[in-house]
């Protein structure tokens, strides 16, 4: 494996960091290194976007980005960075939906901006996805 981490987990919110274990778990089992940062695309989208921009410089080969409600923070790093980017629906208890809401919201990307989604609350499957990527 690298020195440096592979690949990059977001959260928009400290509070989503714990529904993200499956993924770091899974990425641990697998010797796989990450980085993990909470930046908010509504609160701090600069920050969101000079880490999209960089990931690629800093070694990062995969991103996962773990949203509730909007989901906004899968697309708009996609939309600064040509690095395979993996959305993890979350659920909220401010969702009316139950998660549904965030699904359709990574899996409704426009055109040119591609983000692979997985399913609601499901960070495991992502780390898995991102590991067939890295696998290639």
């Amino acid at each position: 494996m690298s020195e440096g981490p592979s690949v990059g987990i977001l959260v928009g919110s400290e509070s989503d960091r714990e529904r993200m274990e499956g993924a770091t778990k899974l990425l641990d089992e697998a010797g796989v290194g990450y980085e993990f940062e909470v930046r908010s695309a509504h609160r701090t989208p600069d920050a969101v976007a000079e880490y999209s921009r960089s990931a690629r410089e800093r070694g990062l080969r995969v991103l996962i980005c773990g949203a509730g409600l909007s989901a906004a923070l899968p697309g708009a790093v996609a939309a600064q960075t040509d690095l395979p980017v993996i959305g993890v629906p979350l659920r909220s208890s401010l969702s009316v939906l139950d998660g549904l809401d965030a699904l359709l919201a990574i899996a409704q990307m426009p055109p040119g901006v591609p983000v692979a989604a997985v399913g609601v609350d499901n960070a495991r499957n992502a780390a898995a996805l991102a590991l067939r990527i890295l696998s290639l």
